[in-house]
């Protein structure tokens, strides 16, 4: 109130008492407020907002941040997720490559990669989206980054809530939760089942999961946290066309292509014990199990996968000192993924006879990372951090019912340490303002599979893929905006890319071919703007919410390809929402999503087709917080258009079943209710 409280006649001032009421901040915003602390790029994505929608898949979760690019096939968990072009063509049914994904800050990424039917963002709270080697805190050293998943604990849903979803092509998903607090513990648990036709023919899928979160504190000094994710999966791919089908007839299913997984389990545990000199120690112990199935309906090799990671970090964190006289925050980190059992085995599907067993047991990545953030006045603070990683590979035939008569061999084996420095700055140009610039390393090693798998009896020698990162930035709000802009430029050597030599036949799978790249360029621009456009003095508004994303990758005078693009990224995509919302909860808005043709090929003689299409969304969100209800409808001009596209090597211009049919017009409708 601007001044001194003046105390009644004859009471001690010092007795007066002065009571501050407001609405504490959402765990969504105290990570945002952590993570402005980054000299880089970062994004969080509170579920309350993608909860105002159909929230399917990752398509879904991580739309409108600019650099991401995220695109569902088949509508299901399988999308193409890339991050300033990470593992940019490594695409198989939505797997994806040089992004590490955690949940809770314990990653499910490991050396065999990452099991995509997890990221169906199951009973999340909020994402944090850290771009490049702004991950650094979760020892994420790929070019693209790190998503993290954080759960709902019993603080942030409590009580009984049940959500029901139906929609389009078949889509159905029902929703059950509890959460809540009792004494020093907190509980969350919830089970979800998804169900889905398909948009092309013959695509159905099935799910269910079951999510637990239970915490407890000790003392004021030592609490934990332990966490469960159980998934199963059972679907039909759809399969890729050509330009020509999806134009004419996208529903077509060329040819069946099927994947079960009985039961991916993620058990993860964080204890953290905090010391009276403002330091504090963090324990993660995790164990991923993900078992996969593939082929084992149509394809010509059925292929069974076996999986288990076990993940440990621990990390140190120092707060309070002073360094060449100035205030410094530090923080020492140790992190191990380690495949303990991992191999796949390749079965003929005519007369299920073994014809290959590959062994992957032993790969790991280990790292080791120093950072410090030291504040050099009132407006400017240094960050740097240095990282050795150890990567270990170990792939072996162990058998093959056709012998190797290539020059690659059946065995691959190698134990390579790696230096990955980082230094940034941040500038508080003003209270509302932030400028950022950092210089970086990136470190993304080979998933054990691609290396080699049961297509061919001999196995690929494949280094890591390295680069460098120079960033500049700006975020913070004036006025009726808010928003950030960043751009980055990256230098990468022996960049993994991947060719699909010849797509999959009704007789035959499809044939790729992994190896390391020449030298290779990418850099882009990511640009994200709200602005409120009119805001009534009892709370209405009109926000337009924007985000962009320039791709510009390339090769570096490559003996063959000379500066081609890299193929399979759209070299411009937009994406905006105009949206009113009434202070009571009700809300309504347009939507817009535009990507420009892109390459299918190295060789650059094949495009995906541009494409825009348009959504809208109603709804009514409860101010009670007790029920909301929503109705979202996509691709509102029935556009046929290709959401993702494979690789290939040269395709002489000639059109061939390498796209991805992105889903017609399709409704979606939502409602939820929490009991007290």
């Amino acid at each position: 109130m601007g001044g001194a409280v003046q105390a009644e006649e004859g009471v001690d001032p010092r007795l007066a008492t002065v009571v501050v009421t407001g609405n504490k901040a959402s765990e969504a915003e105290q990570a945002r407020a952590e993570l402005d602390k980054v000299a880089g790029s970062v994004r969080v994505i509170d579920n309350k907002e993608v909860e105002r929608g159909r929230a399917q898949n990752a398509e879904d979760v991580l739309a409108y941040q600019p650099g991401v690019f995220a695109q569902a096939t088949s509508g299901t968990g399988a999308n193409k997720i890339s991050i300033r072009g990470s593992g940019l063509n490594t695409f198989y049914q939505g797997y994806v490559m040089g992004i590490k994904f955690l949940y809770d800050g314990m990653p499910i990424s490991g050396p065999g990669g990452t099991q995509e039917d997890m990221l169906n963002m199951a009973a999340v709270d909020y994402t944090e989206v850290l771009y490049g080697a702004n991950a650094f805190a979760h020892t994420a050293l790929s070019l693209g980054g790190a998503i993290n998943f954080v759960t709902h604990t019993g603080y942030t849903s409590p009580g009984a809530r049940v959500r029901l979803d139906v929609g389009s092509f078949g889509y159905r998903k029902q929703e059950l939760s509890y959460g809540g607090v009792s004494g020093d513990s907190d509980y969350f648990v919830a089970v979800l089942h998804n169900e889905r036709d398909g948009f092309q023919d013959d695509t159905p899928n099935r799910g269910k999961d079951f999510i637990a979160n239970f915490g407890h504190a000790f003392s004021p000094k030592l609490d934990t946290r332990l966490i469960v994710r159980y998934r199963e999966e059972k679907l039909l791919n759809g399969s890729t066309l050509t330009k020509e089908q999806i134009e004419h007839d996208p529903t077509h299913n060329r040819l069946l292509s099927d994947r079960r997984k009985n039961g991916t389990t993620l058990i993860s545990s964080k204890t953290t014990y905090t010391f009276d000199d403002d330091s504090k120690l963090e324990v993660g112990l995790g164990y991923n199990n993900y078992p996969l199935h593939n082929g084992w309906r149509y394809a010509a090799t059925a292929q069974d996968w076996h999986s288990t990671d076990l993940n440990t970090v621990i990390r140190y964190l120092r707060t309070g000192d002073r360094l060449f006289g100035l205030p410094s925050d530090t923080t020492l980190t140790f992190s191990d993924t380690r495949l303990i059992d991992g191999d796949v085995t390749g079965y003929r599907q005519s007369d299920w006879v073994k014809v290959r067993h590959t062994d992957y047991t032993g790969s790991r990545d280990t790292v080791f990372a120093l950072g410090n953030e030291l504040q050099l006045d009132d407006q400017y603070w240094l960050s740097t951090g240095l990282s050795l990683i150890n990567i270990d590979r170990t792939a072996r035939i162990q058998y093959s019912i056709t012998p190797n008569t290539s020059t690659f061999p059946d065995n691959v084996s190698y134990n390579d340490w790696h230096v990955a420095p980082r230094i940034g700055l941040r500038y508080q140009l003003s209270p509302e303002v932030q400028l950022f610039g950092n210089v970086s390393r990136s470190i993304d090693p080979p998933v054990t599979w691609q290396h080699g798998s049961t297509a061919n009896p001999y196995l690929r020698p494949l280094d890591p893929q390295k680069g460098t990162t120079v960033e500049f930035g700006v975020r913070g709000s004036a006025g009726i905006f808010d928003g950030s802009l960043a751009i980055y430029r990256s230098w990468i050597t022996d960049e993994l890319l991947t060719v699909v030599i010849s797509p999959a036949t009704p007789t035959s799978d499809a044939v790729t071919a992994n190896a390391n790249a020449s030298d290779t360029i990418h850099q882009g621009i990511e640009a994200g703007l709200d602005t409120r456009l009119w805001e009534s003095s009892r709370g209405d508004s009109i926000v337009l919410r924007q985000a962009y994303t320039f791709n510009d990758f390339y090769y570096r005078n490559d003996d063959e390809f000379g500066d081609n693009e890299l193929p399979s990224l759209p070299r411009h995509y937009y994406q905006a929402e105009l949206q009113y919302r009434h202070s009571q909860g009700f809300y309504a808005g347009i939507s817009v999503r535009s990507a420009s043709s892109y390459y299918v090929d190295y060789a650059n003689t094949l495009k995906a087709p541009s494409y825009t299409i348009w959504g809208a969304k109603v709804g009514y969100d409860d101010p009670g917080e007790r029920w909301s209800v929503y109705l979202d409808a996509r691709n509102l001009t029935d556009e046929n258009y290709v959401t993702a596209a494979n690789t290939a090597y040269d395709l002489k211009g000639v059109d061939s079943p390498n796209f991805y049919a992105g889903d017609g017009f399709g409704v979606y409708a939502g409602v939820s209710y929490r009991f007290e």
